[in-house]
């Protein structure tokens, strides 16, 4: 696959963001877990690898263990990650992003964001932001640009910014959580500037022949939040400024829909599997940029469907990958029908969100250390493992509601 900018993609399989939190807790510095993870999924036949956050602020992190990039001071190490991704042929973007308001709270007592409005419902989680100066904005985009900068001279085959799922850029778009008078807001133009300028930085800093992609919301599903329509001309203003891959996704951490929640359960997203494809095709219409649909895509024949008839470019998937690394690999060689794995359940209600992603992020740790994911891995030990690392720093949140930790939840594997 060509990109606009003529760089390409040996196919058309991408590994969307998965939240592997395998960094230094502290200082964000990746070590031999992430390089041995990627290479295992590049070894796989997964054309295009899209790393989990990557935060360029340390108050900024979705969880302990993400990546931090700011400066050089880790390129030594993302120069063995990007190696080791790319050592069979795949091609490796550095996914860029910052929590914004959904910074938990054990990591930043007072996380920022466009504006101070809080997260509902979550038990302490999080803590209310304060809202961004205008000197910090600026920073904030400086620092996009420069971790675009130390990806390109690390190896790294392009960078993607994080748009979607209720993180800050998402936060500057949609009205709900922007609620500025200045220029960073008010106005749909003047809500997309961050975004915008983020784009422009990073093009000045790595040029034009560096990839830059964008995973953008279709909609956060949130009565008076980002709507279809201001998602379709934010699509608009960024082929304007020359990107090169659109991921769709939607959501936020509030209203899980890149989960496959999108408020409406519709009969119709289930059969199709692919959660965002009606929005797919109506982007098609607006934009020349290739899209990347990621979420709910598991058989060949869904995945054959949407790029024979056109509708997306490249296909996505995340949960799939972490249990079988292979799978484009067999799928493209006619061996395999589709994804066949998934998580257990406990049957009981209560337990099976948290086990989902415990279970999931059991067999990223497996893969860091070069042991092959194992299907049949039991319920009780990553249940276990995955409370004490969401939980067991505010003991009061068990007693959130259910549909609340699961919104929580839903963003943790999928970022």
């Amino acid at each position: 696959m060509q990109l606009p900018n003529g760089a390409t993609i040996p196919n058309r399989f991408a590994k969307s963001a998965t939240s592997e939190a395998l960094a230094h807790r502290v200082s964000g510095k990746p070590g031999k877990a992430l390089a041995t993870l990627y290479e295992r999924w590049g070894r796989g036949g997964t054309g295009l690898l899209i790393t989990g956050n990557v935060v360029v602020d340390p108050g900024g992190r979705t969880e302990p263990g993400n990546v931090i990039v700011y400066d050089d001071r880790h390129l030594e190490e993302l120069t063995a990650w990007a190696s080791a991704a790319q050592r069979h042929g795949a091609r490796l973007w550095m996914q860029i992003n910052h929590a914004g308001r959904q910074t938990p709270r054990k990591i930043n007592r007072q996380p920022v964001a466009p504006s101070a409005v809080g997260l509902k419902g979550f038990g302490g989680l999080f803590a209310r932001p304060r809202a961004l100066e205008d000197d910090e904005i600026n920073e904030l985009i400086h620092r996009y640009a420069t971790a675009a900068g130390v990806a390109q001279r690390a190896g790294f085959h392009g960078v993607q910014i994080h748009g979607a799922h209720g993180y800050l850029v998402s936060q500057f778009l949609s009205s709900r959580t922007n609620l500025r008078t200045d220029k960073w807001g008010g106005s749909a133009e003047n809500r997309m500037r961050f975004l915008v300028e983020i784009v422009r930085a990073m093009r000045a800093v790595v040029g034009e022949k560096f990839p830059i992609g964008v995973k953008l919301n279709s909609a956060d599903f949130q009565r008076g939040g980002f709507s279809e329509e201001e998602s379709m001309n934010v699509v608009r203003a960024l082929e304007h400024e020359g990107i090169d891959l659109l991921e769709i996704s939607g959501g936020s951490y509030e209203q899980s829909a890149m989960m496959g929640d999108d408020g409406s359960k519709r009969d119709s997203t289930k059969q199709r599997e692919a959660y965002f494809l009606a929005y797919a095709e109506k982007v098609r219409y607006v934009t020349g940029v290739p899209l990347l649909l990621t979420g709910g895509m598991r058989t060949a024949a869904t995945m054959n469907k949407v790029i024979a008839e056109n509708k997306v470019d490249m296909v996505g998937l995340a949960r799939p990958l972490i249990v079988e690394p292979d799978l484009p690999s067999r799928v493209l060689s006619g061996t395999a029908k589709g994804a066949t794995s998934s998580a257990p359940r406990s049957r009981v209600k209560m337990l099976d969100d948290m086990l989902q992603i415990s279970w999931y992020q059991a067999q990223l740790r497996r893969m860091a250390v070069g042991k092959d994911p194992n299907p049949n891995l039991g319920k009780w030990g990553p249940l276990t493992i995955g409370f004490v690392n969401n939980y067991a720093f505010n003991p009061l949140t068990v007693f959130v509601p259910q549909r609340k930790i699961k919104r929580r939840l839903a963003a943790t594997v999928s970022s």
